[in-house]
């Protein structure tokens, strides 16, 4: 989950009017769903290699994936008018069950922070190679020096946001456009067969096969947290602002998702070569080879740095919130909100540019080896916050609310379940319960300070 940061904001509420209000509607939105719109780039092709190339079940695998991101959003549809001020997973959960529940999303954020670095960067450097090959030998290296310096533009600050969402516009319109040609005057076709034998019932794979794709899901809980930074709005128009964003994020992610995925089939684009990825094989048979090709390839991977900058600023910035101030006792060491004249958490920084690298490493920098992992820890901040919206709807008497509620936690609860029963991604929620833990004990050891269900607003609103 990425949450993306718009321009200071000043201290006083008021209702800024007119174009001023839609500009700061664009620059905010567009910003924010940075991070869902980039998985496109990569939650394709994951589920494709879980169907074992199978391009027959792809496009009911990812219209099941959309099915579940739809169930997702109505929650946090709910969560925004609730919490207007911001808070996400972390407010709800400390609201419904206490403040020590708090600690569980926030350690599912920590972890997904480090993951949404990890792959975006790993997934930006595959989209440079599948334009220039040649650098396939030096991925690792390509994909280390493109971490570094993502984290080193964080040490200006927030400044710059604006881009974020100029990036996901172009990518959009770039992808627009293969589409339409795509489906109009493709350049070529694939050779992938429309089907291959699963080896058991298309059912079960596609039920076994939609939760690894799930990474398409994170970034939902962005518009939820991001709304603290619009300190300029009142509550009513935060709330127009956040819906809004999650509006505009279901349509432009599912709306390509599905529409990427429809061309893929059409086209028999199946499972990639080592040297590219398969929505970079979609836009060559649709474009060729030629500069609406090279400009879809550029905007992508620009798009998945500002995903990854993203995360190097909400990330760090989580981390100085539970650092503390003066007036606020902390529960991580001060070090780690010590900040530079642009209000940059540098160690903090530093912290998750050695766990991005290290996991980089890990996964020998392929995107696609991330992807079992990615949907595990951000999984657990949304089933905690579904549960502590069904408990709201329960106690305020909404019956069909909490039953909304209650299925959207099973569905997310089985799909948090099939990829941990993967093996590997049990490492995320590993991770998750030790951060969550360490930082509870911390908690408790700090004498438990009071408002640390609004962490999250605060690391927005700072």
């Amino acid at each position: 989950m990425v949450v993306a940061r718009t321009a200071a904001a000043p201290t006083t509420p008021s209702v800024a009017r007119g174009p001023r209000r839609s500009v700061l509607f664009f620059a905010f939105a567009f910003a924010v769903i940075a991070d869902p719109v980039s998985s496109v780039a990569y939650a394709i092709e994951a589920a494709l290699h879980a169907l074992h190339g199978d391009l027959g079940l792809l496009l009911p695998t990812m219209s099941l994936v959309i099915g579940l991101v739809v169930l997702v959003t109505a929650n946090y549809w709910q969560l925004v008018r609730r919490f207007p001020k911001g808070g996400g997973a972390a407010a709800a959960a400390g609201r419904a069950f206490g403040a020590r529940w708090t600690f569980l999303p926030i350690g599912a954020l920590v972890v997904d922070f480090v993951l949404t670095i990890g792959i975006s960067i790993a997934a930006a450097s595959s989209a440079v190679i599948a334009l220039l090959p040649a650098l396939a030998p030096i991925r690792i290296p390509l994909a280390l020096v493109l971490l570094v310096v993502v984290a080193g533009l964080t040490w200006f600050g927030h400044g710059g946001r604006l881009l974020f969402a100029v990036m996901t516009v172009l990518f959009v319109l770039a992808a627009v456009a293969v589409l339409v040609l795509g489906f109009t005057h493709p350049h070529s076709t694939g050779s992938a067969p429309a089907h291959t034998d699963p080896g058991r019932s298309a059912v079960f794979a596609v039920v076994l096969a939609f939760p690894v794709a799930m990474a398409l899901a994170t970034g939902v809980e962005a518009p939820s947290t991001a709304i603290a930074q619009l300190g300029q709005l009142d509550d009513t128009h935060r709330r127009r602002f956040g819906r809004g964003t999650l509006a505009l994020l279901l349509v432009i992610v599912g709306g390509l998702t599905l529409a990427l995925t429809a061309l893929a089939v059409n086209l028999h684009i199946g499972l990639p070569g080592a040297d590219s990825t398969q929505i970079a094989d979609i836009a060559h048979a649709a474009a060729g080879p030629g500069w609406l090709y090279g400009a879809f390839q550029l905007t992508s991977s620009l798009l998945l740095l500002a995903a990854a900058s993203s995360s190097f600023q909400a990330g760090p910035g989580l981390l100085k919130a539970l650092a503390g101030t003066d007036e606020r006792p902390g529960v991580l060491p001060a070090f780690l909100g010590r900040t530079n004249k642009h209000h940059t958490p540098y160690w903090s920084v530093v912290v998750y540019l050695g766990a991005a690298a290290v996991i980089i490493l890990a996964a020998a920098g392929q995107e696609q080896e991330l992807v079992l992992f990615y949907a595990v820890s951000v999984f657990v901040s949304f089933l905690v916050g579904l549960l502590a919206m069904a408990r709201f709807a329960r106690t305020e008497r909404k019956p069909l609310l909490a039953a909304l509620n209650a299925v959207a936690a099973a569905a997310v609860a089985f799909t948090l379940l099939v990829n941990l029963l993967r093996g590997w991604p049990l490492l995320s929620l590993v991770a998750t319960l030790a951060i969550g833990g360490g930082l509870y004990v911390r908690w408790i050891r700090a004498g438990s300070p009071s408002g640390i269900e609004d962490v999250e607003t605060r690391a927005e609103a700072d």
